[in-house]
């Protein structure tokens, strides 16, 4: 029965009973004869044979106890909460023995999940370990503490449930494909809920086929029910799709309270799909009406939240707003309440032109969720888990852009893009296991020692455990709020100018912050943007490379007549605003990878990239030293040796690290020991993985992993390495790279390249680089004046100053 092979253990059950005698032991029997029978959708006959079972005369107290504690569980397993916690008290009366105690707590807790209160679960689960604990039963116990881990991030503890499951996952994972297939399910939430829509998705997708294998079509129901959950704001007519099939199953195993519950969800789909008839919003009353009755507050609350929306909708503003006033969520609702509650209202505000009200919705909501993300120590669930909040941040941005105000555009370029880069970090200790994991992974990639495992499988198990203990390290808990713009204007001073551009659905917004005021921009459409830098990384990467002369001045010329015309949209409007300042740049995600230091109007100009006008503010309050200087020559670069030896030559002392040397764990401590970190060497952007993004060194990659947990980090850092300034970006605008690893781990500014760099561009670039920091230069406008120095004719160098470049 655990290995889900129901048709066995029925024959096997029935031949018990023909064998057994004793009304006590049959009466047990038939209790799990009848939970055999109800995972094959034959309810009502198995809630049947329990009532014959409590009828045999002389049951033992601890059989009473167990008919109450399997009826409740049948009753669970059909979805009726209220009666089966009815049954669960009595069976807690009865019971002593501590595996049935524990049993017990262990399903009452899964009753309290299916009835949204995660946090009155978790005492049940809790309960449960320790019973089973008492028993020596390890695989009970990893069973509580995987339901525990459950729990945890259904309250929104990430990190413990992670650490929860992972820990259950070696007891559980040898019971057999469907267990595995569970604790998969289970497992697909968390790692949606960090972000990982597409890996989650497939891991549903893969336990939903291995339930229907084994006709199992009440666990292939909850499968698909999560992954139509998962998939209503990512994409709503695949959600639709899964929760229909999730609703016929759950029909077909005759349980119509689950089948309403697939019902809610479908409801969500055709509300975000943008669907308006009264039919839906007569379903939606009903169908809260009946989730009330099954005690599902808040699935109640959502279907009542998307009806309002439907409402709005329809311009029936007072409909909407009964419904909309009929929900509180407090502070203990789940976080996908609570913003979907914002929404609603927000929606409903902008409808009847109360914008400032709206924004007031959507800042609370947005708080909310920066508040969730703030606990994560790891940058790369920091920058996974927004996906919750982008609807409401998308709204909060149109509203800005639409309002004329440039100190409402201001707010909202802050607040609803790029939060990592606000979150105070926290420095874990070094984690043994992980730098074993990533000393081994250098080794594979370096071609090293064969391993039993086949190479593939086994860096892709090594580069899953590096990324997932990650996640467990916890945040600090602490978000600034956006830096006031009377403060970001103090400190521009008369010689800075910031330059925001926002994207908002298809229009590109810029706005000109100086000491001298705020003044927004309309630069038209994104999709003509989008055009240019598609095909703008393709011929910087074709313009590093070696080329016959004809062929190197046809693409050299056709590159810079893409960036004129993409300076012409983005940069020649707001000149005039600039005048001859240096500039903060601070772009929407849609902009990453432009090479801001070639676009006319900003050649020969200092201009650095921050991830937000706070962070930049924030950065500027360390003084800047420049003071001790290190630089690394990797393997098979050409010019490598030669580029950081005249580089050295600059400074009156320079640590230099060359040949066998180049290593990880030496460029680790010479990071730790200077102002200023130079490396010369391949490197590779990982889209599918960010921080898994690396400079090849002597015996293999240095990731954005190891960058990310350095104790000491460089002020400046100098990546002349092709793809490294390129980022990944997710939800909300944020930005995932090598480049955001170095900043996020403390350093104050990463000169990188987001594409191919020629090795004589990066050698004579960065030479001139050096020597203006030499000679008193801040890394901005040592960068400007050596990229100046390039001419017309050679391969560009589009080396960009992220940070606070002064």
């Amino acid at each position: 029965m655990n290995a889900g092979q129901f048709d066995r253990a029925q024959a096997l059950l029935e031949e018990a009973l023909d064998l057994a005698s004793e009304e006590d032991l049959c009466a047990r029997i038939e209790l799990s004869l009848a939970l055999v029978m109800s995972q094959t959708k034959r309810t009502a006959d198995a809630l049947d044979l329990c009532v014959a079972a409590a009828g045999r005369p002389g049951l033992s107290r601890e059989t009473v106890g167990l008919l109450h504690s399997q009826r409740a569980l049948i009753l669970m397993l059909h979805g009726e909460t209220s009666a089966a916690l009815r049954e669960f008290e009595l069976a807690l009366d009865a019971l002593e023995d501590d595996l049935l105690l524990g049993r017990v707590h262990l399903n009452r807790g899964n009753v309290f999940l299916q009835q949204g209160r995660p946090s009155v679960a978790l005492p049940d689960f809790e309960r449960a370990e320790h019973h089973f604990r008492q028993v020596d039963n390890d695989y009970l116990t990893a069973k509580a503490a995987h339901n525990l881990g459950y729990a945890r991030l259904l309250e929104g503890d990430l990190v413990g449930a992670l650490q929860s499951m992972d820990a259950a996952h070696p007891y559980l994972a040898p019971d057999g494909a469907v267990m595995e297939a569970v604790i998969n399910q289970d497992r697909a939430e968390a790692l949606i809920a960090a972000g990982l829509v597409t890996e989650g998705c497939t891991v549903l997708r893969d336990a939903a086929r291995t339930f229907s294998r084994s006709k199992l079509h009440r666990y292939q129901a909850d499968a698909e029910l999560v992954l139509a959950r998962t998939l209503v704001r990512a994409d709503p007519e695949a959600a639709l799709k899964a929760a229909r099939i999730a609703r016929h199953l759950f029909e077909r195993v005759d349980s119509r309270a689950w089948a309403a519950r697939a019902e809610a969800v479908v409801v969500a789909a055709e509300v975000e799909l943008g669907r308006r008839g009264p039919a839906l919003v007569h379903r939606s009353d009903a169908l809260a009406a009946e989730l009330d009755e099954q005690g599902l507050r808040w699935g109640a609350d959502q279907v009542r939240l998307h009806a309002a929306r439907v409402m709005v909708r329809r311009g029936s503003y007072s409909d909407a707003r009964l419904r909309v006033d009929a929900v509180r969520p407090g502070s203990h609702a789940p976080l996908g309440v609570r913003l979907l509650s914002r929404t609603a209202r927000a929606e409903l505000a902008h409808a009847q032109g109360r914008n400032g009200t709206a924004l007031q919705h959507i800042r609370a909501g947005v708080g909310e969720l920066h508040a969730w993300q703030s606990t994560f120590g790891s940058l790369d669930l920091q920058t996974g888990v927004v996906g919750q909040g982008r609807r409401l941040a998308v709204l909060g941005l149109r509203l800005a852009v639409d309002s004329g105000d440039p100190a409402v555009l201001y707010e909202w370029s802050e607040r609803g893009r790029m939060l990592a880069s606000r979150i105070l970090p926290v420095r874990p200790p070094v984690d043994e296991q992980t730098a074993a994991d990533l000393a081994e992974l250098r080794q594979l990639q370096a071609g090293g020692d064969d391993v039993q495992v086949p190479r593939p499988r086994r860096e892709a198990e090594l580069r899953r455990r590096v990324r997932e203990r990650a996640w467990h390290n916890p945040g600090s808990g602490e978000v600034t709020e956006p830096a006031p713009l009377a403060d970001v204007r103090r400190e521009l001073g008369t010689d800075t100018a910031l330059v925001a551009w926002v994207i908002s659905a298809d229009r590109v917004v810029g706005l000109v912050v100086t000491d001298a005021g705020e003044r927004k921009f309309e630069l038209g459409t994104f999709a003509r943007v989008r055009e240019l830098l598609a095909g703008l990384l393709p011929d910087l990467d074709m313009a590093a490379t070696t080329l016959p002369d004809a062929l190197a001045d046809v693409v050299r010329r056709g590159l810079a007549a893409r960036l004129q015309t993409l300076a012409d949209l983005l940069v020649t409007p707001l000149l005039e605003s600039i005048g001859d300042r240096r500039v903060v740049v601070t772009p929407s995600g849609g902009l990453a990878g432009t090479p801001w230091s070639l676009l006319p109007g900003l050649v020969g100009r200092s201009v650095t990239v921050a991830g937000s006008a706070t962070s930049w503010l924030s950065a500027r309050q360390r003084p800047l030293s420049l003071e001790r200087v290190g630089l690394v020559a990797g393997p098979r670069v050409p010019r490598a040796v030669e580029e950081v030896t005249a580089a050295a030559k600059g400074w009156a002392s320079a640590e230099v690290l060359t040949g066998d040397a180049a290593t990880a764990d030496e460029v680790t401590a010479l990071a730790g020991r200077v102002d200023v970190l130079h490396v010369a060497a391949h490197g590779r952007h990982s889209a599918e993985n960010p921080l898994f993004s690396g400079l090849e060194l002597v015996g293999g990659p240095w990731f954005g992993y190891d960058v990310d947990a350095l104790p000491e980090v460089p002020q400046v850092v100098l990546l002349s390495a092709c793809e490294v300034g390129r980022s990944s970006v997710r939800f909300g605008d944020e930005l995932i790279g090598m480049t955001s690893a170095w900043l996020h781990a403390g350093a104050r500014c990463v000169i990188a390249s987001p594409t191919a760099v020629a090795d004589d561009a990066a050698h004579d670039v960065l030479t001139h680089l050096h020597e203006g920091l030499a000679a008193g230069l801040d890394p901005s406008a040592a960068l400007a004046a050596a990229v100046a120095t390039g001419t017309t004719t050679g391969a560009p160098a589009p080396f960009v100053c992220f940070g606070a470049g002064w």
